[in-house]
């Protein structure tokens, strides 16, 4: 696989984690790059640094012990608020900065901010010209196809990133409007790479090592972001580089190796978060990671009853062991 470069940082592969608000904190962003992701992102940071105080907001500045190069997501529609908290990002050890124009949730959207940014050109010029100005680390973006179906302007919104000092571009294969509705459309950013100089990346429904390979043909992209297919299944990115590098799948991750690695990543979750707010954070975790394996449902409404670390460590134990049994069971 070819090398991707942002700024002064040479990428060990091509393939990133999408930063996705309330996913990838600082333990999955640790555990992802563990398991092969060349880059990962944080969740979104508000522009806003009075709203920084919040507790939530505190864990997300955290970015010291992160894996470098440290890239931190702001998002917002101030371009001066925007260059301010970049500025301070950098001072809490953010060496990437990246700008979210492709959010398309409603509370995001409805402060102008995210992918709502895409109907107004000139603000996302000013926006982008601000904060590239303000420091001197890479400043990335990350967009969709556009507003709406009527309205994919993507492609000037690309040259307009380029124009201004953007290090490398994500693009969504979707419009604001279709959320996370329909199917990733690769062809806007086929012709966004066509047009563009610096690193694009390609991101939506990148789901299987098979997948990967079609949308990097497809869309002649630098690397690939990968989001929802990672939640549950942090392993899809050595999956993913050694299929590209091979042609071949690597097999699926043991019940073993499942195990311990939901383990350890509940362990990261307590320490990081406390008991309280880590106990309820792991639930969705949990849910993702044991989504296609017999038994989950049930499993899942029991484990979001429980209210202690331990409890919750020596159910996934419990339900863990049960398979193995159930498999040595079919094989005796």
């Amino acid at each position: 696989m070819s090398m991707v470069r942002i700024g002064p940082y040479t990428l060990p592969n091509r393939l990133v984690l999408a930063p996705m608000a309330g996913v990838t904190d600082r333990p999955f962003r640790a555990l992802c790059r563990r398991l092969g992701a060349g880059l990962v992102v944080s969740e979104m940071v508000t522009s806003d640094t009075r709203l920084w105080h919040s507790r939530k907001s505190r864990l997300r500045l955290l970015h010291a012990d992160d894996p470098e190069p440290r890239s931190v997501q702001i998002a917002g529609g101030d371009p001066r608020m925007l260059a301010e908290a970049a500025r301070c990002n950098v001072e809490l050890g953010a060496q990437i900065i990246d700008i979210n124009m492709g959010c398309p949730a409603k509370k995001v959207c409805n402060k102008a901010a995210g992918s709502a940014l895409m109907r107004d050109e000139a603000l996302v010029a000013e926006i982008l010209e601000a904060v590239v100005k303000a420091v001197e680390v890479p400043v990335t973006l990350k967009i969709r196809t556009g507003w709406d179906h009527a309205n994919r302007n993507g492609l000037r919104i690309a040259r307009i990133a380029e124009d201004a000092g953007i290090a490398a571009l994500a693009v969504h294969g979707r419009t604001r409007a279709d959320l996370y509705q329909g199917q990733a459309e690769y062809d806007t950013i086929a012709a966004i790479k066509q047009a563009l100089t610096i690193p694009v990346f390609a991101n939506g429904d990148i789901d299987s090592p098979e997948k990967a390979r079609q949308v990097l043909d497809a869309t002649g992209a630098d690397g690939l972001l990968i989001g929802r297919a990672a939640q549950g299944r942090p392993w899809i990115f050595r999956e993913i580089e050694h299929y590209l590098n091979t042609g071949k799948r690597l097999p699926a991750p043991s019940l073993e190796e499942r195990e311990r690695i939901l383990l350890e990543h509940l362990t990261a979750l307590h320490l990081f978060y406390g008991e309280e707010m880590g106990i309820r954070i792991a639930r969705k975790h949990v849910g993702w990671y044991l989504a296609s394996l017999p038994g989950a449902r049930e499993f899942r409404a029991h484990f979001n009853r429980l209210d202690t670390t331990d409890a919750q460590s020596a159910h996934v134990r419990q339900f863990f062991a049960e398979r193995h049994d159930e498999v040595e069971g079919v094989a005796a």
